[in-house]
């Protein structure tokens, strides 16, 4: 029976006779240099292999039923806080007025910018809103002809209807549709000291800060001169005391934070000391936009996604992130000053909005080992081999060279 092939046939490492060895001193210094790129090289790949990345994954967003907090802290240096109203419109049709007076705080600002004090929510309110009879000392407030007060003798079981406060007067006017300027002459504003607060502080400027809790839809939040109503299906502002002064007011706004969700930008400050890599976008903080035309609409179109952050010692952060747009025209229509090209629609409000559109989609974004055990053990292969293999190609070069000049010059 013949012999199946030994182990010597199956050598791949074929050992060469120390004696047929010969060593050159270039390939002394070839071999130092693969040494030093050896380790330099296995000392990257250790590096990334302890190097933490976020990884980012695409999801359908199931969180859509949930409520959406939009943060917003923003200044208008050329807007008293008595005059400005900030009103929420979703796609469903539902409103949501003046929403400045539930968890924003209102600081007034000098004509400098700098902070004097922070205005109350009620700064236009001594009363609660139409007040009705049950006046604890009887007093019924007139409403100027704006609403039919009744208590008619003909009529004496019909309600009658009080305007006890400046507030009461004002929303009587706006859904009428009457202006209310500054509330002069009007006796319940006068006894307040609206009118004298109201025009002491024409030249001031205001800074909002809050969160505004929304459904989860798309919609625009919006900040207008006047107080805000519904007529006839229409949503209006009353921008009797705006037109009162031409050239004094603007919608020039610094935007120094704004988010959606959870509050990132308080977040990334508490995460600032841990090895988290937290960082959401915020395109539009610190943005600052002059104006020179009191009626101009400066709209910000806004994409928002749902985000997770989630770590590798199991923290997860729920947040969102947004892309930002931002368009500004006059009232008056008409070509672009700028942009020869370019027609401005005509008609609209003054003032500062911002469409939101909610995407379907969720990014989740988990953090990861760059690289994997075995990964990691394959690369140090790769590069050892690949450093013997090309110093050894280098060495034979050299070698073979010298011998072919040394030939030619022997004969």
């Amino acid at each position: 029976m013949g012999k199946g092939p030994s182990l010597f046939s199956l050598d791949a490492f074929a050992k060469t006779l120390d004696d047929r060895k010969i060593k050159t001193s270039t390939g002394g210094i070839i071999t130092i240099i693969c040494c030093l790129t050896t380790f330099v090289l296995l000392n990257n790949e250790y590096q990334d292999y302890n190097r933490v990345v976020l990884r980012p994954e695409l999801v359908v967003d199931r969180d859509r039923n949930d409520h959406l907090d939009i943060n917003l802290d923003i200044s208008f240096p050329q807007l008293p806080c008595d005059l400005i109203s900030l009103d929420v419109m979703d796609l469903t049709g539902d409103i949501e007025f003046d929403l400045l007076k539930n968890g924003f705080t209102k600081t007034r600002l000098d004509s400098a910018g700098n902070e004097i004090e922070q205005a109350p929510f009620d700064a236009n309110v001594q009363g609660k809103e139409g007040d009705h009879i049950g006046a604890a000392d009887g007093y019924c407030g007139p409403c100027y002809g704006a609403v039919n007060q009744g208590g008619n003798e003909d009529k004496p079981d019909e309600e009658k209807v009080c305007c006890n406060s400046c507030e009461s007067v004002r929303n009587a006017y706006a859904k009428v549709g009457w202006k209310f300027y500054d509330g002069k002459d009007v006796e319940q504003c006068e006894r307040e000291g609206y009118v004298d607060r109201i025009n002491a502080r024409l030249e001031e400027g205001c800074r909002i800060r809050g969160t505004a809790e929304l459904n989860r839809i798309g919609g625009n939040l919006h900040f207008a001169p006047g107080a805000s109503i519904s007529v006839g299906g229409r949503h209006v502002h009353d921008m009797s005391l705006f037109d009162k002064h031409p050239n004094r007011f603007s919608f020039a706004h610094t935007i120094n934070h704004f988010s959606f969700g959870e509050d990132s930008h308080e977040l990334g400050a508490v995460f600032a000391s841990d090895s988290h890599d937290h960082r959401t976008t915020h395109p539009l903080d610190n943005t600052s936009v002059d104006a020179h035309n009191m009626y101009e609409m400066y709209t910000y179109f806004l994409k928002v996604v749902n985000t997770r952050f989630e770590y590798l010692d199991g923290t997860k952060i729920e947040t969102n992130e947004f892309s930002a747009t931002q368009h500004n025209r006059p009232l008056q229509g008409g070509r672009d000053d700028d942009h020869p090209n370019t027609i401005h629609a005509r008609g609209g409000i003054p003032g500062l909005f911002f469409y939101f559109d909610i995407s379907p989609l969720k990014i989740i974004n988990r953090e990861e080992y760059n690289k994997s055990f075995s990964a990691f053990l394959l690369s140090l292969c790769s590069a050892v081999a690949g450093i013997l293999t090309v110093g050894a190609i280098l060495d034979r070069t050299i070698w073979s060279a010298r011998r072919f000049i040394k030939e030619k010059k022997s004969t």
